[in-house]
């Protein structure tokens, strides 16, 4: 089997063409046609219309309503842009030259939890090493501590070496991803492969095959490789702390590491994004982003719609302790990490 990177790539790539495959329609590039347009191409590719339980032709009649070749682009926009927020997936995105849409209810309906200078102050006390976005310390409590806030951030084997070496006297590892928006699925392997020796299944991926909305394969396994001897592997208790904007590619590294013996997951549950997503363009130019390949964990399990914490882990920033220097996401962790594992 090919490596893991290769996997994903070309798993990525197969999603583009099977996608691809049928006839390419044309529509007027007016405001009419480029929303029929709109509607046509998430219709033919997006994969959670059934996760979703949207009923993506009622959702188009219900806004070809607000729809006239005698409105101005910012209207087509807008009107576009909550018909694309119907699906409820920050995945799903439309481009202009003047704007972007995002749905944004799947992480602000829900509390922060993460304060970056309480995090500094009180428990780094503004002394801590960094290599790129990662910042790192030791604990009071001999405890690890790493904070990663993006997984768009590379980072190279030998600086993970030296993090996981730096750590090598503490008892336990706090992995910190709250706040973490995703970014490239090869840097959340190469994080998730530092937590364990041996070749995990990672999880599934199902692909859209045709226009339907059933139009989709069969399961295909996809894993993860252990790092070679030469690097160092963490094989001590981690606590992965999450919350509501841990998003996409973390939240995919969350769905791997949940089943990790030595790993436990703390704080909220994650914002879910498990979509892979592909962008294509409507008449007018602009770019329509949509998850068009779903994820699944290694237990077959959707994680479209987050994760929940490991049993008995699930805790949130008490902001009025927060006043007084104290993360109760943190301590808890630390608790964790002290008990009977």
């Amino acid at each position: 089997m090919k490596t893991n990177k290769s996997l994903v790539l070309g798993l990525w790539s197969l999603a583009l063409c099977l996608t691809g495959c049928h006839g390419i329609e044309e529509w007027d590039n007016n405001p009419e046609g480029n929303f029929q347009a709109l509607w046509t191409v998430v219709d033919e590719h997006y994969c959670f219309f059934k996760e979703k339980d949207v009923d993506w032709d009622e959702v188009r009649t219900r806004y070809a309503q607000r729809i006239s070749n005698d409105m101005n682009s910012t209207q087509l926009f807008d009107a576009c842009a909550d018909m694309l927020a119907e699906l409820k997936d920050g995945h799903v995105n439309l481009t202009s030259w003047f704007n972007t849409s995002y749905y944004t209810n799947w992480w602000s309906d829900y509390p922060q939890n993460f304060d970056e200078r309480l995090v500094e102050q009180y428990y780094l006390n503004f002394d801590y090493r960094s290599i790129g976005a990662s910042k790192y310390a030791i604990l009071n409590e001999n405890i690890g501590y790493i904070r990663y806030p993006s997984f768009d951030s590379s980072i190279g084997d030998g600086n993970i070496d030296g993090i996981l070496n730096y750590f090598s006297l503490c008892t336990g590892l706090i992995f910190d991803i709250r706040d973490n928006g995703g970014g490239a699925l090869t840097n959340s392997e190469k994080w998730a492969m530092r937590f364990t020796t041996d070749r995990v299944l990672a999880g599934y991926m199902i692909n859209k095959t045709g226009p339907g909305h059933d139009d989709l394969s069969e399961p295909f396994e996809y894993y993860f490789d252990p790092v070679t001897d030469e690097h160092l592997v963490w094989t001590k208790p981690v606590v992965v702390l999450t919350n509501r904007s841990t998003f996409s590619a973390a939240n995919n590294f969350v769905s791997v590491v949940q089943y990790f013996p030595n790993v436990k997951i703390a704080g909220a549950r994650t914002g879910g994004g498990s979509g892979i997503p592909i962008t294509m363009e409507i008449p007018c130019g602009w770019g329509v982003r949509m998850s068009s390949v779903s994820v699944l964990d290694a237990k077959g399990n959707t994680t479209e719609f987050g994760i929940d914490p490991s049993p008995g882990c699930e805790v949130d920033l008490d902001q009025e302790l927060a006043l007084q220097g104290i993360d109760t996401m943190i301590e808890r962790a630390i608790e964790i990490l002290n008990s009977d594992w």
